[in-house]
């Protein structure tokens, strides 16, 4: 696939260095071009120095050739007006753009051209606030969760939980798993990361103290099968704090006031009052939520989970780790930058989310090659989840009509379930994989993402199989 993206920010990098290892031909578009000379010290891509949206600079980078425009600069006007002309000059087949004013999110009917001809052809929305906002609040549906991830339009959801010396898993196999549940309730547990070793799970794998547990089931069923694996201490959070009044924040407080008890903090005033205004439940609190004497104050040491959701990462750090030595019980901090997301990452902060991964991981769907309806990145990029579905006939296709047991996986490669016709099947080595089914994997090395997206398209034969 032939891909222009527009930025080499933090997604434009990661998705382009993403794209490129998928053997797709890649160039990318930035103002600056030391970001564009490091990206090329260390990728097969072409890179074009100059405005994103001027239209010799989009000639130069190919777009008459493109396939796919991927959006992604600073600027939400220049991500805008580049798809307009891509459309318009190029008549590029999918365009993607990142947008983040609440003002242009507030009006989806400027980009929907089912209903406005006029509308600004854009095919793919991306906000980054929203996917945060998204993803932040099923953390909190789920205590305890690490990481939650819908599948099959919600009906599936992947779930990583860390299994603790008192939940009722550690020190039993996988297989007894289902002696702990009520009879109709199945789950699969995809993998297990321990000490940040992948262990591919088999009935016969023991969960131990401090395993990272990622397992599959029907959305409905996963509050039963939480139970069993967080702490007694991570009940509901009633008491919530949230640092930083910003979109992010104010969307979460908006989201939460009606069922929790939540306060704000936010150091600009001007901010603060329209928050106090237009939200009904919420404490709003003028003032630096690093400021030590604010959070006593406040009463953290009596709060259940602090969100540091502020534009800036050392705060956000910073005031994280305060809030946690005073006493609160979970701490999720939004943090950019990656490498201090490592460094943190079970360092007093509970969970440190990047927006521009979450983004990036969302826009990883709209990437891929074969009929692939969801990519979800995991461990930081190390692992991933995707949803693809199968096609063709038994003549025609790798995987159609054969029984899962007999497929010639790659080792580091998990079914996790089968959605056919609505319903939702936990996959064992009997099932037979029939046609249009969509099938749910884990994978522990996401480089072999696009061998399985081959493997399940049947006009392009999978290398696993010569």
């Amino acid at each position: 696939m032939n891909i222009v993206i527009l930025g080499a920010g933090q997604v434009g990098s990661s998705l382009a260095e993403l794209l490129a290892q998928e053997n797709n031909d890649v160039t990318v578009v930035d103002i600056n071009r030391l970001h564009l000379q490091r990206l090329q010290d260390r990728l097969d891509i072409r890179t074009i120095a100059g405005h994103a949206s001027h239209p010799d600079v989009l000639i130069q980078a190919g777009m008459e050739d493109a396939d796919m425009l991927i959006a992604a600069t600073q600027n939400d006007e220049t991500n805008i007006l580049a798809c307009h002309l891509a459309h318009s000059m190029f008549k590029t087949g999918k365009k993607i753009a990142r947008v983040r004013s609440q003002s242009y999110l507030d009006h989806p009917e400027l980009f929907d051209r089912d209903q406005n001809t006029y509308a600004i052809p854009i095919d793919v929305l991306i906000s980054p606030e929203t996917l945060v906002t998204d993803y932040i609040l099923q953390l909190i549906e789920y205590p305890g969760s690490l990481q939650v991830i819908d599948f099959a339009e919600g009906k599936v959801r992947l779930i990583a939980m860390r299994a603790y010396k008192d939940g009722k898993l550690v020190g039993k196999a996988i297989r007894t798993l289902k002696d702990d549940l009520p009879k109709d309730i199945k789950t699969r547990i995809v993998a297990v990361y321990r000490r940040d070793e992948v262990v591919m799970p088999t009935g016969d794998t023991i969960i131990k103290a401090g395993d990272e547990v990622f397992f599959l089931a029907e959305a409905k069923h996963i509050p039963t099968i939480v139970s069993e694996l967080r702490r007694s201490k991570f009940g509901p959070s009633r008491r919530i704090m949230i640092g930083g009044g910003g979109h992010i924040g104010f969307n979460l407080a908006q989201a939460l006031e009606n069922d929790h008890q939540v306060k704000m903090i936010d150091r600009n005033m001007q901010q603060a009052r329209e928050a106090a205004e237009q939200l009904d439940h919420t404490v709003i609190i003028h003032g630096d939520v690093s400021d030590r004497d604010l959070l006593l104050e406040e009463n953290i040491d009596e709060t259940d989970l602090y969100l540091a959701v502020t534009n800036n990462d050392e705060a956000n750090i910073m005031s994280g780790m305060m809030a946690k030595k005073l006493g609160v019980r979970r701490v999720i901090s939004l943090v950019n930058n990656q490498s201090y997301v490592e460094l943190i990452q079970r360092n007093s902060i509970d969970i440190a989310l990047s927006a521009d991964s979450i983004t990036t991981s969302h826009l990883l769907s709209y990437t891929r090659k074969g009929d692939t309806v969801k990519v979800a990145t995991l461990r930081r990029g190390a692992a991933e989840a995707m949803e693809v579905i199968a096609h063709g006939s038994e003549n025609t296709s790798e995987v159609v009509g054969k029984k899962i047991g007999d497929i010639n996986w790659p080792s580091d490669i998990t079914v996790g379930c089968i959605i056919r016709n609505d319903k939702v099947i936990i996959a064992h080595r009997e099932l037979e994989i029939e046609a249009e089914d969509h099938a749910i994997l884990f994978l522990s090395n996401s480089e072999n993402a696009s061998e399985i997206a081959s493997l399940f398209s049947p006009e392009q034969k999978s290398s696993w199989f010569g």
